[in-house]
């Protein structure tokens, strides 16, 4: 049988990154090549100062680099700069970017220590006026942005487009001698309108190096279409997020597939998952969701990577998987201690799997690995570090020795 060689073209990497001009948010870098940045947004009604910090604080310490918070009415706009305080407090110095739809310029305008107190401003394109008032009401925006040295993001959403623009496109693509499908006229809208506002913030004074752009919908394939085309007409630095991704595993996944295709092409300079949280639930679960994306692509780190297998047919007790479960909740708690201790931790490489078939392999390529025997786990489990078998835990007491196995690998390593 003849096998044909492989390619030396093949690269395991993605599409270099798609130039873009370098915007400073608060003193975190999106675009010119920085590394993708993680972002995040608040649910809290703003004017709640105390449960407002409480949620950007823990959003921040999870890892989110720019947290967004809602700016919708004067008691919000009077809250933003009593939640900056309360957070530099705190020690907390996450730039918070102010999210803004219809009176936006009047919020900017009546309450100036609001404007000052954002690291950067949201403008919704399709929301920000109406009509003759449009063009006055994104001026005073952007006009106010430049007087603070504050940067902008240019949001068009197709849930709230430019309906004036859409209607004059549809008009001329149905005059076409070839149309096209009205939502390949959608997209377009949602480009033209974001790419026509920055235009317009440059002519009133906005540097491109104070302008990113997103234009957000909540399918997939419409998403990586509109962002190749922002990308290809454009070198303003991108948001990517997959507006109203859903709840649960259908976000994440629907996020993941839209946001991981354009990030492989090069495509993106900070991102967002939109979640939507169970009842109650951990809104710090779309920051995680995000670094995972952008750690398991390989364009970022965060926390040590933990490899553990699925479980089978071979693993029929659940010692393997409490094992796994221990293990992974152990190194998350613990890595805000271990940041400021061991500097290059998120490297470290971690296996914990459950039977002999690729447990022991897979346990040798990581830094430091436990692989349990299989069926009925009776607690018996080489220790690989560093490639080379170099113990066996045995008895009820593996997943505390493990942990001083690795922290004592972590000291060696990055003490």
């Amino acid at each position: 049988m003849n096998v044909a060689p492989v390619s030396v073209a093949a690269e395991a990497r993605p599409a270099a990154r798609h130039r873009t001009v370098a915007v400073d948010v608060g003193g975190i870098v999106v675009g010119g090549g920085a590394p993708i940045v993680v972002q995040s947004m608040t649910n809290t009604d703003t004017a709640d100062v105390a449960s407002t910090v409480k949620q950007v604080a823990a959003l921040a310490r999870t890892g989110s680099e720019l947290v967004r918070i809602t700016v919708d009415r004067d008691e919000a706009a009077r809250a933003v700069p009593y939640i900056r305080d309360a957070l530099m407090v705190k020690g907390i110095e996450v730039p918070l970017v102010g999210d803004f739809h219809y009176i936006g310029h009047k919020l900017l305008t009546d309450h100036p220590a609001c404007a000052e107190a954002l690291a950067k401003y949201r403008i919704n394109p399709g929301n920000v006026g109406f009509k003759d008032k449009r063009d006055k009401q994104f001026s005073t925006i952007v006009e106010i942005a430049a007087k603070y040295g504050k940067p902008v993001r240019i949001g068009a959403n197709w849930g709230s487009l430019d309906q004036e623009l859409l209607t004059r496109l549809m008009d001329e693509n149905s005059k076409s001698d070839a149309p096209l499908e009205a939502r390949a006229v959608t997209r377009e809208a949602l480009v033209q309108s974001a790419l026509i506002s920055a235009a317009r913030a440059e002519e009133i004074g906005l540097g491109r190096d104070r302008i990113i752009l997103s234009a957000k919908v909540s399918a997939v394939q419409d998403l990586i279409a509109v962002y190749r085309d922002l990308a290809r007409r454009s070198d303003y630095a991108l948001h990517l997020g997959l507006t109203e991704a859903g709840m649960g595993s259908k976000g994440i996944v629907a996020s993941s597939a839209a946001l991981g295709i354009l990030l492989q092409e090069g495509i993106g300079d900070t991102i967002r998952y939109s979640l939507t949280p169970e009842p109650g639930g951990d809104r710090s679960l779309e920051v995680r969701a995000a670094q995972e994306l952008l750690q398991t692509m390989g364009f970022r780190t965060f926390v040590p990577l933990v490899a553990a297998c699925p479980g089978c047919g071979r693993t029929t007790s659940t010692v393997f998987q409490e094992l796994a479960r221990d293990i992974q909740h152990w190194i998350t708690s613990s890595m805000p201690e271990w940041k400021t201790r061991y500097p290059g931790v998120e490297n470290l490489n971690v296996a914990v799997m459950g039977c002999i078939v690729n447990g022991p392999g897979e346990s040798k390529h990581a830094d430091i690995g436990i692989s349990l025997p299989g069926t009925g786990e009776t607690p018996s489990a080489p220790v690989f570090i560093d490639g080379e078998k170099a113990m066996t835990l045995k008895g009820a007491g593996i997943a505390d020795e493990f942990k001083t196995l690795v922290n004592d690998y972590i000291e060696r390593r990055f003490g």
